[in-house]
């Protein structure tokens, strides 16, 4: 593998970060992070000095010195503000839990039921928020004497409130709303929505500028990001900021699609955000799927930091420092972690924690090197008890929150498979330039609780988010594609290619990553959403190849990976595909979906819908998920740049249900919205020929409905 980059120590790095390549962006001298800089973020949050208020205020926040707190950053889990606790946002079980600390094996801690399923809390001095998924809420709970929390108020929000982060001086409250593409922001001082604006699909994490005026907005789909500036006024700006991801390891002269873009977390002194997310297509020797990565972000400029990857990129040498080690594109290890879900700055020794939610581990990695996943310091296993037959892990599973104790010695992690807290403690100097290989410190688990369905669809979730069981797939899980249950708005290349386990036919992300001497580039494939469209017994597959959902799991094995699978006995397949059908159909959330009167546009849409002679009630049956889930032959799209060609234009219809958040659409990608699909169907698909603008119009709005 060719070397793209060259860096040396810590001090020359960020050098190297501020000014050559500030040369190479334009982004001048302006960089100013310090190791030695520490942020006041969370200086004294567990001080005993810290005051709890024991009522609410109406007109003002808590007298807590509030420039000590500084913005506050929702996540799954997160650390007391005046006491030694964690809170945890337990959504399977419907429930915010408080868990004192130290962790013990019998502190299982005290639960707190919630009016919905919630995503990310904040603590801040006598204060919990809570987002809640369905119904759309931020719920805000004070903490009493003794360590219980009491309800003092709800704010209704758009479904699927996700993500959540409180400005400087507590005034303001930003919150995600993942299916219903929305930011809004809360007055904390009246407990009214401020405004609310629509962005780009599956927004989720929040970084606040320290001023209280900018924040930067991640989405589970799609690369770019979103800013929104003005946020203590009543009419925002809000802007398309772009980030391509893992640069350095992009095929010559494109620009890659992400996904998984759960967290985003700013440096201590805001010049730089960073993104954890899956490249979808990044270069590596058996990199089917991309990589995931850890994306930088200049703040000043709103470019990335490290630049495109060129036919001839110049190798960067950092000065001053001796020779410098090199770096190169992963080789047999995709990535240091998989399925990146949570992102913390440890600002003690400059550096990012990532969870990796496929592989059950923590992996540190340098916050000032130009490509931070490129720069591992240190990882820590969270995943234990692994099943000796299922290869997963039965405690430590699915890492989904991260928060630091004060000091920065010990990270705790919630993980969302198994429902356990973990105490891991840190490397206090990680080692640059090269993974620390010093056995850590086993982490101290606690299980909070067992899981909400039990049995064979608990087994199945584990499995659904694992990418390390070589029988599943090759290094991604489930999630990885299907987050949540939901997907990754990519279009995959189906293609058959030699690899070292003979000819095969596999999914990869980009046609860049088929080998060449197979001069192939496959044919399209859209990620298809499982939540809540997957009760049928079948058939499955693009062209109904699987009679039921367990053999599409099993032949799902097989194509999602680099090579065949593994030659196991039926059984051992069945072990897997079985438990995963289950869990889907009974663990997947389906997105919230108003229920409500269809109006009058939407109401003609139906009407339009039914109409016998526009044809779409005939294949898209609405008795049965709107989809009668036979095969027919239909026209042939034309063929899009980087795919082949499909040789025959037989597909399965495909259910309606949750389409309006589905975007972009076709087995190909190549409608961006309901509008467009309609206005090019071109009888393709039922008779639309006929319709005037303003019937296609009424049928997008009652698509939107479904």
């Amino acid at each position: 593998m060719p070397t793209l980059l060259r860096v040396g120590s810590l001090g020359s790095r960020f050098a190297l970060a501020c000014t050559t390549l500030g040369a190479v962006l334009g982004l001048g001298g302006g960089c100013t992070c310090s190791g030695s800089d520490q942020a006041a973020v969370d200086a004294g949050a567990a001080s005993p000095s810290a005051s709890v208020a024991a009522t609410p205020s109406a007109t003002a926040p808590p007298a807590t010195n509030v420039a000590s707190i500084g913005p506050r950053q929702g996540s799954a889990l997160a650390r007391g503000v005046g006491e030694d606790a964690l809170y945890v946002a337990d959504e399977d079980h419907g429930v915010l839990r408080r868990v004192a600390l130290p962790l013990s094996p019998a502190g299982t801690g005290t639960a707190v039921e919630m009016p919905g399923p919630p995503a990310q809390v904040v603590t801040l001095p006598g204060r919990v928020l809570v987002t809640i998924r369905d119904p759309g809420l931020l719920v805000e709970l004070r903490a009493e004497p003794g360590g219980s929390l009491a309800e003092t108020s709800r704010v209704k929000l758009p479904a699927d409130a996700w993500g959540l982060a409180v400005t400087a001086d507590q005034s303001l409250a930003i919150v995600t709303s993942a299916w219903t593409h929305k930011v809004s922001a809360v007055d904390l001082r009246s407990h009214e929505v401020r405004w609310t604006v629509d962005v780009g699909r599956e927004p989720r994490g929040i970084a606040l500028r320290k001023d209280g005026q900018s924040a930067y907005i991640s989405h589970l789909t799609g690369a770019p990001l979103t800013r929104i500036d003005e946020l203590g006024g009543s009419t925002p700006t809000v802007r398309r900021v772009e980030l391509p991801p893992s640069p350095l390891r992009t095929p010559v002269g494109k620009t890659l699609n992400a996904s998984l873009g759960y967290a985003l977390v700013l440096s201590p002194d805001d010049s730089l955000l960073f993104a954890s997310r899956h490249a979808l297509g990044a270069l590596g020797e058996i990199a089917w799927f991309g990589a995931a990565t850890v994306d930088v972000l200049t703040t000043g400029s709103d470019k990335p930091l490290a630049p495109l990857h060129r036919e001839h990129t110049t190798l960067i040498r950092a000065v001053g420092e001796g020779p410098a080690p090199e770096l190169q594109i992963p080789g047999t290890s995709l990535a240091p972690f998989t399925q990146p879900r949570a992102l913390v700055y440890r600002r003690s020794t400059d550096t990012l924690l990532v969870a990796g939610e496929g592989d059950d581990r923590l992996v540190e990695v340098d916050a000032l090197a130009v490509d931070p996943t490129l720069s591992i310091v240190a990882a820590y296993e969270v995943g234990t008890e692994r099943d000796p037959a299922l290869g997963i892990a039965n405690r430590g599973g699915a890492p989904a929150g991260i928060v630091l104790s004060e000091d920065e010695a010990t990270a705790f992690v919630f993980c969302g498979a198994t429902y356990d807290l973990a105490a891991i403690p840190l490397a206090p100097h990680p080692s640059r330039g090269a993974l620390n290989n010093e056995k850590a410190p086993a982490p101290t688990l606690v299980r909070l609780a067992d899981d909400p369905l039990g049995g064979d669809a608990a087994i199945g979730r584990r499995l659904f988010y694992n990418a390390t069981d070589r029988l599943m797939s090759g290094g991604l899980g489930c999630a990885g594609c299907h987050p949540e249950g939901r997907d990754d708005g990519h279009v995959w290349h189906e293609a058959k290619f030699n690899t070292e386990d003979g000819t095969n036919v596999n999914f990869v992300g980009s046609a860049e990553n088929v080998p060449e001497t197979d001069r192939t580039r496959g044919v399209p494939r859209r990620t298809p959403m499982l939540a809540g469209r997957v009760k049928s017994p079948g058939p499955y597959g693009w062209v109904g190849e699987s009679p039921d959902l367990a053999a599409r799991l099993r032949g799902g094995f097989g194509l999602h990976r680099w090579g065949g699978v593994p030659k196991h006995e039926p059984q051992n397949l069945d072990a897997r595909a079985l438990r995963i059908a289950t869990f889907v159909r009974a663990g997947l959330r389906p997105p919230p979906r108003e229920q409500r009167a269809l109006d009058a546009v939407e109401q003609r849409g139906k009407e339009v819908f039914m109409k016998d002679a526009v044809q779409c009630a005939r294949c898209h049956v609405p008795e049965t998920e709107y989809t009668d889930r036979q095969v027919y032959p239909l026209p042939r799209l034309p063929r899009r740049p980087d795919f082949d060609e499909l040789k025959t234009g037989e597909l399965r219809v495909p259910s309606l249900l949750y389409l309006e958040g589905r975007a972009p659409y076709l087995h190909d990608g190549s409608a961006a919205t309901l509008d467009e699909l309609l206005a090019k169907n071109n009888d393709r698909m039922g008779k639309t020929n006929q319709l005037s603008r303003e019937e296609r119009d009424a049928l997008a709005a009652f698509l939107r409905t479904l």
